[in-house]
């Protein structure tokens, strides 16, 4: 590859690293008591976006490691790794817990 293209790639990562970065939110963000009470598909769907942003910036911060990037040091990237997997094995967890509640309902007689 040509510096153009390794540039181009570096600018493209440090956007994506900074839009990740921007679209991940503390949990006590997300709980303001001046709106009205959020459903449950609207907590969920909050939750499932902010694993995701959590993978995509380990993603982009495991690239720019990979390719060497000033700035980006192993433990910034494992602690963002680590974030991202224990986010997933949770999220994984209340999915599993939901289909067992979903079918303990559904064999409930009526």
């Amino acid at each position: 590859m040509n510096d153009l293209n390794m540039s181009k790639m570096l600018s493209d990562l440090q956007r994506v690293a900074a839009q990740a970065q921007s679209q991940v939110k503390p949990l006590s963000q997300d709980h303001d008591d001046s709106s009205s009470p959020k459903s449950f598909a609207e907590l969920m769907q909050s939750a499932i976006d902010n694993v995701n942003s959590a993978q995509k910036f380990s993603g982009a911060l495991k690239k720019s490691f990979e390719l060497g990037e000033p700035g980006v040091d192993l433990p910034q990237v494992m602690v963002a790794s680590q974030k991202a997997s224990v986010a997933f094995d949770a999220i994984v967890q209340v999915r599993k817990k939901l289909l067992e509640a979903y079918k303990d309902v559904m064999s409930m007689q009526v």
